[in-house]
């Protein structure tokens, strides 16, 4: 697709000119419905997440969840950079990238004549993708080895439709947690160091992906080691503390 002369531009926006921007998105709902949230994170070169965003959607069905992660991870990239899309979500991709020409040309109908559902979402979804490059990649959720961008972008719209509340790169939020639904590797090493399970009871000891705040009210920066404390993630002695 050519790009658009007069694509918006939106402060914030990821991406520059002359680069490809690498993403994935995901939508969770604890119930579909039930507690949703939607989450889109964005890559380096090597594939690694450098920007995230999750929001909570209340009360909502997983499609509505998934739309909207692909809704906002449009609205937060440059329309002017080509932009790669990983989604485990077979409806979301096709509703806007198969179904879509038909239900517009159909006013908005599916081929039963009933009325396309999450219709405002796809309107949207359709105006944002208006002159851009985007290309769509399917890849199948929560396996032992699967695509690590899809698995960051479900952990955090799973985390954040379990708390419904927003977290983010720029917020200082901490890497989302490991999915209940991803079975774990046969064969993986058991993790009982000192420097991964400290002393007093605590949770494993991690290093922090992005740069954060414990609950002790001190401030912690990318590459240290933190613990789970609470329902947050904090500075290990504060852990241990509290255990």
């Amino acid at each position: 697709m050519s790009v658009r002369p007069n694509a918006p531009r939106g402060h914030g926006m990821i991406g520059r000119m002359g680069e490809r921007v690498v993403a994935a998105c995901d939508g969770a709902s604890k119930g579909n419905p039930g507690p949703a949230a939607w989450a889109w994170v964005v890559a380096d070169e090597t594939e690694t997440p450098t920007r995230w965003e999750a929001g909570p959607l209340g009360k909502a069905t997983n499609n509505v969840a998934e739309l909207t992660a692909l809704e906002r991870l449009l609205t937060s990239t440059d329309p002017d950079v080509p932009l790669e899309v990983r989604m485990d979500s077979q409806y979301a991709m096709k509703a806007v990238t198969t179904w879509l020409p038909g239900w517009k040309r159909n006013g908005w109908k599916t081929s039963g004549g009933k009325p396309v559902a999450n219709q405002e979402l796809v309107v949207r979804i359709d105006e944002l993708l208006a002159g851009r490059t985007v290309d769509f990649r399917y890849v199948p959720a929560h396996q032992v080895d699967g695509d690590p961008l899809n698995d960051f972008a479900d952990r955090a719209a799973s985390q954040a439709a379990i708390v419904q509340e927003p977290a983010s790169s720029e917020l200082g939020s901490p890497e989302p947690p490991p999915s209940p639904d991803t079975p774990k590797s046969k064969g993986a090493p058991r993790r009982n160091s000192a420097a991964t399970k400290p002393r007093g009871g605590a949770s494993r000891t991690i290093k922090a992906k992005f740069p954060g705040r414990c609950s002790c009210g001190r401030s912690y920066a990318a590459g240290e080691p933190i613990s789970k404390n609470g329902q947050s993630w904090g500075h290990p002695e504060c852990a241990t503390a509290e255990a």
